[in-house]
């Protein structure tokens, strides 16, 4: 797709439809609707039911880590082509007794048996999205397991219960999983193979669970998936072997294995979440959590402290220098995250020397003031989602974040088990000697980030945004939005937010509408592409803890809903 600025100031002075320039710059009336506020509890969630679950597990004693694992559970259900049983799962919990912070990586690793020379014998540049190849460990169950064992309160039985029975009796679909289920319908099977070469038909067992009548549901459309009731009804009585053991190991390690694949029963039984300390850096007196690689975490760490050096309030929201100066970071930030983040067990990854003030200062100096620049890594060398918080009338707060990869994974839905298999391999590179190629039991680069916010030692939010390469850039976004600009839980939310990408070729900013004509015509000159954009911004869920005060908030772009009591 070629870009001309002509045509896009055109598109912008046809489709935008920009805020007065106070409410720009002061932050104000950009929420659309208010915040939620509650003292016991509090769950933020991409869709109301899932809410509304685990306000039910937390009235019943349960924990805020109960009552996300309830909401998670339900949401593989509900919400499928985003999460389930088949994905992988990293969560950032508050442990108030402790005033501690505690990450989980809850992602898997490539299958054992598959060596780098399949895919040389084979002049394969790149994994497959769809089939067997892509297929690693699901990491989603243990987790919940870990989780629980070290925070849960309520039997795990009762923590699923909800999910299997609604997966049993059904639900109707709403607007937006039905709006994507079209977009589905036109452009899933485009996405995974351009030239075509595979179909639905090629699925059967995905096309027997999630298109039972040759076509995806649609809105207000009963929709139950028995067979993730069993599966959920296992895992509850068995516990996590029952998946990682039991039938349904034996039955996903036989469906891969038939249809040409190499994870393997003994993958799954050996796998294994890691706890891991998650990393700060501190942005105008707050601190700003991530967990490290192989997660993309600390990209957002690295951008924040690039741009601390900007008087970010002074510009004001939505100026020509606030949209300049974070583009400018996220490309440099991000030609690091393409060099370094892997899996930190087959390399030594420089992540001190990466969210260091320090090095962010050297890197700060490469950034031109009137024009975009090019970058390219700092040092020498030597996408789909759920995200949702919940937090407890004791003071604990999880920041939780699930997912298959791509939409629906990798399509392959093993039999009688009612969820798909995530396609995470594609995260790897087949690039000789780079620190995230393909090896045999090696966990992917991975996009599912949870944050957290504290201040003074104390909770300040629990946050994170769905969307690929969207989420640091979102998490950045918001951090500036409630730090810098003075917005409220919900305001940062509901704010117009920008995704710097590569679009046909073309390095583009992509904003939402809301940005002023101006504003726009000065980044031309600055040397930026810019386009109009809609969806693919991610979606936002968050709780703020303040004088004792749970404030919740729910993105707006999506069903999602913020419940307290």
């Amino acid at each position: 797709m070629a870009f001309r600025k002509p045509f896009l100031l055109l598109l912008f002075l046809l489709y935008l439809a920009p805020l007065p320039a106070q409410d720009r710059l002061s932050g104000q009336h950009f929420a659309t609707r208010s915040e939620v506020l509650a003292r016991n509890g509090m769950a933020a969630t991409n869709h109301p039911l899932a809410t509304q679950i685990a306000l039910d597990i937390l009235k019943k004693g349960g924990s805020a880590v109960d009552a996300a694992i309830a909401a998670n559970a339900f949401l593989g259900f509900a919400d499928p082509a985003m999460n389930g049983l088949g994905g992988d799962l990293f969560a950032i919990v508050w442990n108030a007794a402790e005033k501690k912070l505690y990450g989980i990586n809850g992602s898997g690793k490539s299958p054992r048996s598959l060596s780098p020379d399949y895919f040389t014998a084979r002049n394969m540049n790149r994994i497959p999205a769809a089939g067997p190849l892509p297929v690693t460990v699901p990491g989603c169950v243990d987790a919940w397991f870990e989780l629980h064992g070290k925070f849960g309160k309520l039997p795990v039985e009762q923590l699923l219960q909800p999910a299997i029975t609604y997966a049993r009796e059904g639900i109707p679909v709403t607007q937006e999983i039905a709006d994507m289920m079209a977009y589905l319908e036109r452009n899933l099977l485009p996405s995974y193979a351009p030239n075509g070469e595979i179909s639905f038909e090629d699925f059967p067992e995905f096309c027997k669970v999630y298109r039972k009548d040759g076509r995806f549901p649609v809105k207000g459309a009963v929709y139950a998936n028995p067979d993730l009731a069993r599966s959920l009804e296992k895992i509850a009585r068995g516990g996590r072997d029952a998946f990682y053991k039991g039938d349904i190991a034996a039955a996903i390690a036989k469906y891969i294995r038939d249809n040409g694949g190499f994870l393997s029963e003994e993958d799954l039984a050996a796998h294994r979440s890691e706890w891991t300390d998650p990393v700060s850096t501190n942005y105008r007196g707050y601190d700003v959590w991530e967990l490290p690689p192989n997660g993309q975490g600390i990209a957002v760490l690295q951008m924040l402290n690039i741009l601390e050096g900007y008087d970010m309030a002074g510009y004001g929201f939505g100026s020509a220098a606030h949209i300049h100066y974070f583009a400018e970071a996220k490309k440099l930030a991000y030609a690091d995250r393409a060099r370094y983040y892997a899996d930190p067990a087959f390399n030594e990854l420089p992540v001190e020397t990466l969210i260091s003030k320090d090095y962010a200062a050297r890197r700060r100096q490469l950034i031109n003031g009137t024009m975009k620049g090019q970058y390219g890594p700092g040092l020498e060398d030597g996408n789909h989602t759920i995200y949702l918080t919940v937090a407890d009338k004791a003071g604990n707060m999880v920041s939780l974040i699930q997912s298959n990869s791509w939409l629906f994974g990798s399509l392959m839905v093993p039999p009688g088990l009612g969820f798909a298999l995530q396609n995470r391999g594609t995260g790897f590179t087949l690039e000789a000697g780079h620190a995230n190629t393909y090896a045999p039991g090696k966990r992917p680069f991975h996009t599912i980030i949870p944050a957290f916010i504290t201040h003074n030692g104390k909770p300040y939010a629990s946050f994170g945004l769905t969307g690929g390469d969207m989420q640091p850039q979102g998490h950045v976004q918001i951090v500036m939005n409630l730090i810098d600009f003075g917005m409220n839980l919900q305001e940062a939310g509901d704010a117009p937010r920008i995704r710097h990408e590569y679009l046909g070729g073309a390095e583009v900013i992509s904003a939402e509408s809301g940005f002023g004509y101006e504003v726009i015509r000065e980044l031309m000159k600055m040397g930026h592409t810019v386009a109009f954009g809609f969806e693919r911004f991610g979606g936002y869920q968050a709780i703020m803890l303040k004088d004792g005060v749970y404030y919740g908030a729910s993105e707006s772009r999506k069903d999602g809903q913020a419940g307290g009591y």
